[in-house]
Parts: structure tokens; C-alpha cells; sequence
């Protein structure tokens, strides 16, 4: 296997709920850019993770990086993209990896099984093994076959502002103070906002 550490990998799973194509990517991902940009798996927000999707991927990144949501240093832009972008925030080099496994394109077995699914029959042991043949495929294939990695030299996002918290004048919530909107001249929260 390319790179593989069986327990950062046991323990991914383990975080995550189970092993499937998308967290084998994530793993393989994650662990191409710790290597590209000569970093350990950091104890605070010196690298950062923006992931282009929320797929079981993300998990494999937050769990192999240490990027979370509360240090802010996980960022979610919701493209849609199996793209991640990568910094080092003490060398101030970033990298973007790209998924580029093909091991689905023309491969008819997974819309013939949920075909099949959907019209009431069970499939679970098959679809449990086809996930799994392209789970191992992916953590076994050569890199170059299932990413494209390249350097990025904009500049890391700023380190994550702690802000205050205001109440909704609406729902009477806390929010966070930058979250907040104002309706009829009141500090509201988003969804307060959105109402009629």
C-alpha cells in the first residue's frame, strides 16, 4: 500500500464510523499533503485544510491533519469538488490536491446495484463489496492515478477571529456577533432574518 499507516488509518476509520472509498481518499489526500508541505500532523492552527465538499473525505482530512471547524482552521467552500487546498502556516507553502480516481468512470456495477436497491431488492452484500474492491483500489493505487497535486502560492486564509456573541432580539438566541443580520433595526440571527 502507497503510504499507508495502518493505525492513522485504523483510527480515521474508527472516527469516521467505517471505511469506504471516500474516507480511503481522504486518507490518501490528507497524508500527500502533510508530506508535500513537511508538516506533522500540527497541535494548533499552523496548517490549514479548505475542503470543496462535505463527503466522507472531509473526515479522513480533519482526523489526519488535526484542521477543525472550532480552531477555524477547516474551512468548508461548498463547490461540490473533490478539491483540497492545503497551507503551512510557518513556511507559507500551500499545495491543492485534486481526486482523480477513475476507478467509477464506466464501471455500470454501482447504478445497476442501486437500480436494483431502489426497486426493493436487497443488494447490501454487494454493494459492500464493490465499495470495497474501490476502497482498496484506492488505498493501494499509485498516487499519480488518483490525484493531481500542484503548488499554490496565494497566501494562507487569516487565522481564526474570536468574535463575540449577541443575542437575537427575534428567537433570543446566542449567535456569533459577525453572524448577526439586521431586521427593523435589530441584531437577528440568520434564520430569525430569513422569516417573514
Amino acid at each position: 500500500m502507497q503510504n499507508i499507516d495502518d493505525n492513522d488509518l485504523r483510527e480515521a476509520i474508527q472516527f469516521h464510523g467505517h471505511l469506504c472509498p471516500g474516507l480511503a481518499l481522504g486518507y490518501r489526500v490528507a497524508k500527500a499533503a502533510l508530506r508535500e508541505l513537511k508538516a506533522d500532523r500540527p497541535r494548533d492552527e499552523e496548517l490549514v485544510a479548505i475542503v470543496e465538499n462535505d463527503s466522507c473525505a472531509a473526515d479522513a482530512i480533519q482526523f489526519i491533519t488535526g484542521a477543525t471547524f472550532g480552531k477555524g482552521n477547516l474551512i468548508f467552500r461548498d463547490y461540490g469538488k473533490h478539491v483540497y487546498t492545503f497551507f503551512n502556516r510557518r513556511t507559507n507553502h500551500g499545495v491543492r490536491i485534486s481526486e482523480d480516481y477513475r476507478g467509477f468512470d464506466n464501471d455500470t456495477r454501482f447504478p445497476d446495484l442501486k437500480k436494483r436497491q431502489e426497486a426493493g431488492e436487497d443488494v447490501s452484500r454487494e454493494r459492500q463489496a464493490y465499495m470495497m474492491e474501490k476502497t482498496a483500489a484506492i488505498l493501494t493505487a499509485d498516487e499519480k492515478e488518483i490525484m493531481t497535486i500542484a503548488p499554490i502560492t496565494t497566501p494562507p486564509p487569516h487565522e481564526a477571529r474570536i468574535w463575540g456573541s449577541v443575542r437575537c432580539a427575534i428567537c433570543g438566541e446566542k449567535l456569533m456577533e459577525s453572524r448577526g443580520r439586521v431586521k427593523n433595526g435589530k441584531i437577528v440571527c440568520i434564520p430569525c432574518s430569513e422569516q417573514e
